[in-house]
């Protein structure tokens, strides 16, 4: 696949990008390691392009991964962090397992960036760092990071589905309130949406609205149903089959663009929650919108994963800076 340029990378700073955005009891700040480890950026950046040539679909894996951690106990890392006897972690949490990927390309940035800045720079803003890039990569959305968080001490399997991530079969009431517990507008739930123009849904998560929506209809009047027939031939009776995936847009699923919400006007969003946008007429104009306008799309795209990136944040004195990402100090 054709790689942007790191050497001519164009950032289009949002206006909230030259200054301090204070959360919690110390600001994060854009370029927050020019003082202390310049390279840190670059470093993350450099090993995303690495992990992204080999194979474009961890790119969805990475910027998924920043989602899970900042819906659970906030922007900390503690969906990096192993479990231990008698301590499962998030990881194993049935909306994680056999599912986030990335955690390699975490690791490697993290090991180059200890070896030359100890003990400087924290899990979570390498996360923020490769969520941001692989949106670059896959997109050509570019934006500045706020940084200076710090990791989290705690990660428990429970914690993601006690109201925390958003269940692929959620309504638009629901998606709402859960983004609104985390300081997110309506308007930023749709936008965050179309992170779902990259990356693949597991049968399971949909496979209801093929085989058994209802008592009156099997197969969800709203599917398109040529689109459902093709997923048919990718998704076989579950009882039959084990659990493949498929891509959550057929479109480009490996370019973070604005196919996404032109599906949806189609009928072929894969998931409840994807069709669920359509069903109000707010979210309906706003989908109608970025469908027709991905420049609009893409610059709203960036300031939403800024304000995502600020949830319940841990900074100054607040949690540590891991030497490993997986393990606590």
């Amino acid at each position: 696949m054709k790689m942007p340029n790191l050497a001519f990378c164009f950032v289009f700073f949002l206006a909230i990008s030259m200054m301090s955005i204070t959360v919690s009891s110390a600001p994060l700040q854009v370029g927050f390691y020019k003082p202390t480890c310049p390279s840190a950026e670059v470093i993350v950046r450099k090993g995303v392009y690495k992990a992204l040539y080999q194979n474009p679909g961890l790119g969805a894996g990475l910027i998924r991964l920043h989602f899970h951690d900042c819906f659970v106990r906030g922007c900390d890392a503690s969906v990096l962090i192993d479990s231990t006897p008698g301590n499962p972690s998030e990881k194993e949490s049935i909306t994680n397992a056999n599912s986030l990927r990335g955690f390699e390309v975490i690791d490697a940035a993290k090991a180059e960036i200890e070896a030359v800045c100890p003990e400087t720079v924290s899990c979570a803003d390498v996360v923020a760092f490769a969520a941001r890039d692989s949106a670059y990569i896959l997109g050509g959305i570019n934006y500045a990071v706020p940084a200076g968080r710090r990791d989290g001490r705690v990660s428990h399997k429970d914690e993601p589905t006690q109201n925390n991530i958003p269940a692929p079969s959620f309504n638009l009431q629901q998606l709402q309130d859960n983004f609104a517990l985390k300081g997110l507008s309506l308007d930023d739930m749709v936008t965050l949406s179309g992170a779902h123009s990259i990356g693949r849904a597991h049968c399971a998560a949909f496979s209801n609205r093929l085989y058994s929506f209802n008592a009156t209809n099997p197969q969800d009047p709203s599917l398109d149903p040529a689109f459902a027939t093709i997923l048919k031939t990718k998704c076989p009776s579950p009882t039959n089959n084990p659990n493949p995936t498929v891509p959550l847009d057929f479109t480009t699923p490996y370019r973070l663009d604005n196919k996404y919400y032109q599906n949806l006007q189609y009928s072929r969003g894969l998931l409840t929650s994807d069709e669920s946008l359509m069903t109000s007429a707010s979210t309906f104009a706003t989908v109608s919108n970025f469908a027709r306008q991905g420049e609009v799309w893409a610059n709203k795209f960036a300031g939403a994963m800024v304000r995502m990136g600020l949830i319940d944040v841990l900074t100054g004195s607040d949690g540590e800076i891991r030497k490993n990402c997986r393990v606590i100090n």
